[in-house]
């Protein structure tokens, strides 16, 4: 099993990397200016990394209803599903950008920010609490 973590974003996309080790690790978030450009490196990704099972950020409401965001995250499962033909297992996210960019010094947001790293933080948390579920196991393992 390889899984790309995806933290859909209207500017960036943040991914991570994991497998049966049940470690998720950052990797370079797309930053292309196009959606459809952003939409073709993920798809280099996949086919790059030979990825088996994507892991996407659904960003549920806090009452854990489906909101907008929701909408668009099942919206852009589903087109994933259609166009690489692979499952798509979606990831309660509520609050992992927050938990991502708390990491990082305020003076330095703004800037790390648009680098996408905050947001590859994130896919790493999302694909994370999948790889958790999968392979409890290895996360008992951790020190």
């Amino acid at each position: 099993m390889r899984c790309l973590g995806i933290d859909l974003g209207t500017r960036r996309v943040g991914l991570a990397y994991g497998d049966e080790l049940g470690v998720a690790t950052p990797l370079p978030a797309l930053t292309q200016a196009d959606a459809t450009a952003r939409e073709a490196a993920l798809a280099g990704v996949v086919r790059a990394r030979k990825i088996t099972d994507l892991v996407l950020g659904h960003p549920l409401n806090m009452d854990e209803t489906v909101g907008p965001k929701a909408k668009e995250a099942e919206a852009f499962a589903a087109k994933l599903r259609a166009t690489l033909g692979l499952p798509v297992h979606l990831v309660d996210e509520r609050l992992t950008s927050h938990e991502a960019e708390a990491t990082i010094p305020r003076k330095d947001r703004r800037e790390v920010r648009a680098s996408g790293i905050i947001d590859s933080r994130a896919a790493t948390l999302i694909l994370q609490d999948f790889l958790n579920e999968r392979f409890p196991l290895a996360e008992e393992e951790l020190p």
